[in-house]
């Protein structure tokens, strides 16, 4: 595959408002009126072409689950090697790969292979440092980690021929190995002092109790043996489900309960009191580290705990706002309390909450065609998060589907606690999980034809999750939060990311504790005490993560300001938003840089 050059109105199908097939995002190059140029690839071209198709199949066979996520067959019955050896391996593959790249003229090349070359350095130099750190000791958080990611095979992989089934039928028979590898890792952890804090640990061994089940047909696992497709006849139906029960009861569930008395009776009781990055070997750089990785920028943790303070401070004033504007009599911490214990508030069942979702998406899906002038093919749906996963997990989280599949993306909500559920904050989540936010943001990724899988497939948390607020704020553009208390749970919400910013570099940099944490949140956001807990945790388990989306949607926020200054009275707000998403995810400089281009040539 030769590097990008431009993308042409051919690589880019989707359709537009009114459903009809359309072809090609623009580039930079042509959102600003100009076509680009006919050259030769050059050698150097050539060379950055070749090193992006080296470097994408290494990722694809290294780590068959990623393969399978993205589309790519080839390695549907198999699992990563884990261990040490592997990781050693791996980083020495991609220090050649790093050397290599980085010995190609950047300035040589044309802007779209200048974006691949910069997502590629960073992609390798962000798995460079985590090898180094040994951060693979902990392979999991407070809501994912290899058994979550694990147990969502029956939803990832493709059941339309006897091959598949027999693939997935592989996968459960390796799963015992595959743990195993990941335990001998968790010891290495408990060793080395590599491990998650205890504090947040309890309640986490739900998500493998679930999987331990009496019965075969009870299992998540089960379910593609409930229904096959036609083109299979009834004794290949009859044999596959004998082997898939055979499977769950002698691999799965084994494998599962082995896991379980691990964490338990093993891992809980040695892993560390602590709770700061900071507290692992190397923590301070690590968690430097985590920072530079998760913002795409050159930040320190010092210069993102001054930007949430002054965030705070600007938000809070807002929020004050609307308590004035609704005629509250009472402080700030009494509105809270009115929002976080009066019913008005909070549904009743789960399918209350999961309709008032749809309803707030429908809302949303009518006026995406004034935000953007292109929309993807692929339609979502809105589902309640899994029950094995819904106590310890968050509100609500996106899932993509794999690419070229039957499954549309999702909008998971968590229908866990309703009385942890506000429906004041609900519109800013749709927003952000589904349209104009991750839906809308991935689904275009996944449709950019002509760009390197890498830049399809790369996820940057500082513009996803950027975008992803950036996207709750846009709906005031359209009109969305008409209630003034949807509006206050947009500000929670956005207060919400501004604090992530204070209490992540807080505990991980600074000492924090827990306790201070979940206070500092308590008094700032009407989150839920429940979630309030749930968010510190993930938090406490994710360093870095959480710095994210606040970074992001101001780097976003400022560009659009530059550029409105700047056209003035031609300024268009759809070819803005298709500009910022047309290159897939990326760091924010070149998203920078892109909108920069866009400005100069306009």
């Amino acid at each position: 595959m030769s590097p990008v050059r431009g993308i042409s109105r051919s690589h880019f199908p989707i359709r537009n408002a009114g459903g009809v097939l359309l072809a090609a995002l623009l580039s930079v190059v042509l959102a600003a009126g100009c076509e680009p140029e006919e050259t030769m690839t050059s050698e150097v071209d050539s060379d950055l072409g070749a090193l992006l198709d080296e470097a994408w199949e290494f990722e694809l066979r290294e780590d068959p689950l990623r393969a399978t996520g993205v589309g790519d067959h080839r390695y549907d019955a198999e699992l990563p090697e884990v261990g040490e050896e592997a990781e050693a391996r791996r980083a020495e593959a991609r220090r050649d790969l790093l050397v290599r790249l980085e010995a190609i003229d950047r300035e040589a090349l044309e802007e779209q292979d200048r974006m691949s070359h910069d997502v590629l350095e960073r992609d390798l130099q962000d798995r460079l440092g985590e090898y180094e750190y040994r951060a693979y000791l902990i392979p999991f958080t407070s809501d994912d980690g290899f058994h979550i990611q694990f147990a969502r095979l029956p939803g990832s992989m493709p059941f339309q021929a006897v091959a598949d089934y027999e693939n997935y039928l592989e996968r459960l028979r390796a799963w015992p190995g595959y743990m195993e590898a990941h335990l001998d890792l968790l010891r290495e952890g408990l060793e080395s002092g590599h491990t998650m804090p205890r504090v947040i640990l309890g309640g986490l061994e739900g998500a493998m109790a679930s999987h331990v089940v009496d019965d075969p047909e009870e299992s998540l696992f089960w379910g593609p043996f409930e229904r096959f497709p036609s083109t299979i006849g009834e004794s290949e139906q009859t044999r596959l489900a004998e082997e898939g029960r055979t499977a769950i009861s002698d691999y799965i569930v084994p494998g599962y309960r082995d896991l379980h008395e691990f964490f338990t009776q093993v891992y809980i009781p040695g892993a560390r009191t602590t709770i700061g990055a900071s507290e692992l070997p190397d923590g301070r750089e690590f968690y430097a580290h985590r920072v530079r990785s998760y913002t795409t920028l050159d930040m320190t943790p010092e210069e993102v705990h001054q930007i949430g303070l002054d965030e705070v401070a600007r938000i809070r004033t807002e929020m004050q706002e609307v308590i004035d504007e609704v005629g509250f009599e009472g402080g700030f911490d009494e509105f809270l309390e009115f929002l976080r214990t009066d019913p008005q508030f909070y549904a009743s069942t789960p399918e209350e909450l999961l309709k008032e979702a749809s309803y707030l998406a429908k809302q949303m899906d009518e006026r995406m065609p004034r935000l953007f002038g292109y929309l993807p093919r692929l339609p979502y749906g809105v589902a309640p998060v899994p029950d094995h996963l819904a106590p310890n997990y968050t509100g609500g989280r996106y899932f993509s589907a794999p690419p070229g599949g039957t499954q549309p993306g999702y909008y998971w909500v968590n229908t866990y606690g309703l009385e942890n559920r506000p429906l004041y904050t609900l519109e800013a989540l749709t927003l952000h999980e589904a349209v104009p936010g991750h839906h809308h943001q991935i689904a275009l990724g996944q449709e950019l034809e002509g760009l390197p899988p890498i830049r399809r497939h790369t996820y940057h948390s500082a513009f996803g999750e950027g975008w992803g607020l950036y996207s709750e704020w846009l709906g005031l553009e359209v009109g969305m939060y008409s209630d003034p208390y949807s509006n206050f749970g947009r500000l929670v919400y956005e207060m919400w990311r501004a604090c992530r910013l204070v209490v992540d570099t807080g505990m991980h940099h600074m000492g924090w504790t827990r306790e201070e944490t979940m206070d500092f949140l308590a008094e700032n956001t009407a989150l839920s005490l429940h979630e309030i807990r749930t968010e510190t945790d993930r938090y406490i388990s994710w360093p870095g993560q959480a710095v994210s989306y606040k970074i992001g949607e101001l780097k976003l926020k400022e560009l659009r300001i530059r550029a409105e200054d700047a056209l003035g009275p031609e300024f268009d707000l759809r070819e803005f938003h298709d500009l910022v998403l047309a290159n897939g995810s990326v760091p924010l400089s070149a998203v920078e840089d892109a909108v920069d281009r866009w400005i100069a040539n306009h």
